[in-house]
């Protein structure tokens, strides 16, 4: 490539928040023999990435600085390496990013082919960044820990999506319908109707009493918690389960991993489940589809240039966005 330097968001320490984000400019990254290097369209910022920032996960999830951060990405292929076979220069894609190495907040980034799929015509570089890591978590927890078929051959199902105007709250409510399962959901009072235009039966306002009990306004007991926040005890959701009940944790931490110890050792029927998604081809595949299709949305919160990602950080960081956050480096504005 005639150009050597590209345009990257990085922070050179543990801590520090958006105040601790630098702009820099740094040689774009050369694709080893089984990569792609993509020119960035959109990328989306999920809330690991500041935890990662803050020091939170360094135990699990170690970095070396200066760093990049931001793994789910859209954009353009404009150079790949000697094994790669199934993409080629002028391809749109969407990709998820090694995670020790990020790279998302960037001009141009390199990604693994396995971990790379087309992206349709029909979906834009901003809905298909928002897919990788929240779309597949959402997929996931929904079809293998809840058991639920999307072409609606399964038994129909009660589940319940707690903070479903988040980021992968948003997917989830949309793909337990899919199922034809009947949806409850919690999110904040701004959202209601948001919530219910995906498809939710029954949404309830988490700030007052009836949602912080968490109970189904039509009497329902829960097969499946597809659990997207933290700080709800497991008192609050033992009641509302079937007998078989499950609580699938997508923000797991060393509480929820002692909860799941405690029911296996006590042979409880109701389980609380730590998940965390694997990402694979098929899966985006499979969700770029769905897109196309108009049977699943990415509800975008906004939108921010590169230029203004510190911006893009602080929301993330503040929890309360509906849907994904975005940043477009090719809007450089500073």
């Amino acid at each position: 490539m005639a150009i050597k330097l590209m345009h990257a968001v990085q922070y050179d320490s543990y801590d520090g928040g958006s105040s601790g984000l630098k702009h820099v400019e740094v040689h774009i990254p050369t694709p080893k023999a089984n990569e792609v290097l993509i020119k960035v369209e959109a990328s989306s910022i999920n809330p690991v990435d500041w935890k990662i920032q803050d020091g939170l996960l360094r135990y699990l999830l170690p970095r070396k600085f200066p760093f990049t951060p931001c793994t789910d990405v859209a954009g353009e292929v404009v150079d790949f390496g000697s094994q790669v076979k199934d993409f080629k220069v002028g391809d749109k894609v969407i990709a998820k990013l090694n995670n020790q190495d990020g790279g998302g907040l960037a001009e141009f980034a390199v990604a693994s082919e396995s971990l790379t799929t087309l992206r349709p015509s029909e979906v834009s570089a901003a809905e298909g960044a928002g897919l990788p890591v929240a779309g597949l978590a959402a997929h996931d927890a929904i079809t293998k820990m809840a058991g639920i078929k999307l072409d609606r051959t399964g038994e129909p199902k009660n589940i319940l999506v707690t903070a479903a105007s988040g980021g992968v709250g948003v997917y989830a409510v949309q793909l337990a319908k899919l199922g034809n399962n009947h949806v409850t959901a919690t999110c904040g009072a701004r959202n209601i109707e948001l919530i219910k235009s995906l498809g939710a039966d029954e949404v309830l306002d988490y700030k007052t009493p009836e949602g912080a009990s968490l109970k189904s306004p039509s009497g329902r007991k829960y097969d499946a918690v597809i659990h997207c926040t933290a700080g709800i005890p497991w008192s609050t959701f033992e009641p509302n389960l079937t007998e078989n009940g499950i609580v699938v944790d997508l923000t797991p931490g060393p509480s929820s991993l002692m909860k799941y110890a405690l029911k296996k050792l006590t042979f409880s029927k109701k389980l609380w489940v730590p998940f965390i998604v694997t990402i694979k081809r098929e899966g985006l595949e499979h969700l770029a589809e769905l897109v196309k299709d108009g049977k699943l949305k990415t509800i975008i919160d906004s939108k921010f240039p590169l230029g203004k990602a510190e911006y893009a950080w602080s929301k993330i960081i503040d929890g309360h966005a509906t849907g994904k956050i975005i940043v477009e480096p090719s809007r450089v504005l500073f």
